[in-house]
């Protein structure tokens, strides 16, 4: 791949660092950008309720060339959006079940080798997952996920009640699903690959009706709310729930960008139907992820906020460390297979199709 020409205008420079420091959940600032674009978005999202974000200054080691574009190594070339509409399957889908395994003030997409410099994150996953992270070292680390192929790293900003840190019990369900009408075109992630899902900077408005809210936040009956919900019931089998899905369509180029998400983007809908298909400039399907967050707290929820701002700051990170088999067995019998998977890749209403893993949650 020729290198990428480093030779930049100071303002796209600032916009672009500013951009990556806030894990910004609009368009990414480009060389194809006007400066005056550029500034604006810098302005507008420079200060958010309160919360600044400070700039990165240190890139990953896995970019070559220092300029936040980490290649595709080999990447996915020759592929068009796949338009077929298959046989209706209700479920296209399996569970992550990941269990937080620590917090700390560190990102290592958004701010990788600076550790402290994040607001504070709640970890789930890889347990070696801090600010010096690499696709090898979370190769080399364990895992609280069930399945032990699963080493990715996922992370949210940490929920306080007041200063105490509220965390998820347990394991977590992390869905893998389907996000176009052409389950059999889903493949794999490549290992490596790295996004951010939503922004901490994002208006409450602009959370609301981001293509990846789903419910919002939720505690008993009171669904689809941006705020804090202020009437949870007061009851041991009640938790604060939050469902946000990801982009679901890859470039086939990078395995990250400056923003940490231009090399992503959502499914639209084709012309003159109600099917989801990939845009052409992300024409590769990959498993569309949906946090399907637990937090253990209910009744009055006056003094919560996240370290990242308010309810609406909501976003979560994913980094991809699933061994290579593994995850494509997962998908493979799953996804393209038209199932409802837990975690084992196991349908319980169709026992017929068995399971893509074994009672250990490993390839067979």
């Amino acid at each position: 791949m020729p290198r990428r020409s480093k030779i930049l205008s100071g303002a796209l420079i600032a916009g672009a660092l500013l951009l990556t420091s806030v894990d910004l959940g609009g368009a990414a600032a480009s060389a194809g950008a006007s400066t005056s674009e550029n500034e604006a978005v810098v302005s507008s999202a420079a200060v958010h309720e309160g919360h600044t974000m400070a700039v990165s200054t240190v890139s990953s080691p896995e970019d070559p060339h220092g300029d936040g574009y980490i290649p595709a190594n080999p990447p996915v070339t020759g592929v068009t959006p796949s338009t077929q509409d298959p046989p209706h399957r209700y479920f296209h889908e399996f569970q992550a079940n990941c269990s937080v395994s620590h917090t700390a003030t560190d990102d290592p997409i958004v701010y990788p080798r600076q550790p402290g410099k994040s607001h504070d994150h709640t970890f789930m996953g890889n347990t070696s997952t801090n600010a010096d992270s690499t696709t090898a070292s979370l190769d080399a680390g364990a895992t609280t996920c069930k399945a032990p192929g699963d080493k990715s790293g996922y992370w949210m900003p940490t929920l306080f009640n007041g200063d105490q840190k509220v965390l998820p019990v347990g394991p977590q369900t992390i869905y893998y699903k389907a996000g176009v009408t052409d389950y059999t075109s889903v493949r794999s992630f490549p290992k490596g690959l790295r996004f951010v899902v939503g922004s901490p900077m994002q208006s409450a408005d602009e959370f609301r009706h981001h293509p990846g809210f789903v419910e919002g936040w939720e505690c008993g009956d009171s669904y689809f709310n941006v705020n804090f919900p202020t009437d949870c019931p007061n009851r041991a089998d009640v938790q604060l729930n939050i469902r946000f899905q990801a982009p679901s369509c890859w470039d086939g180029k990078y395995l990250d960008t400056p923003d940490h998400r231009s090399h992503m983007a959502y499914p639209v809908v084709k012309p003159g139907t109600n099917d989801n298909v990939c845009p052409a400039d992300h024409p590769v399907a990959v498993p569309m992820i949906e946090f399907k967050m637990a937090f253990p707290v209910n009744g009055d929820l006056s003094r919560l906020r996240l370290a990242s701002g308010p309810s609406y700051s909501f976003h979560y990170d994913f980094f991809n460390a699933w061994d290579d088999a593994t995850l494509k067995a997962l998908v493979d019998h799953c996804i393209v297979g038209g199932l409802q998977c837990d975690a084992r890749g196991y349908d319980q209403t169709h026992p017929e199709a068995g399971a893509a893993l074994d009672a250990n949650y490993q390839l067979p």
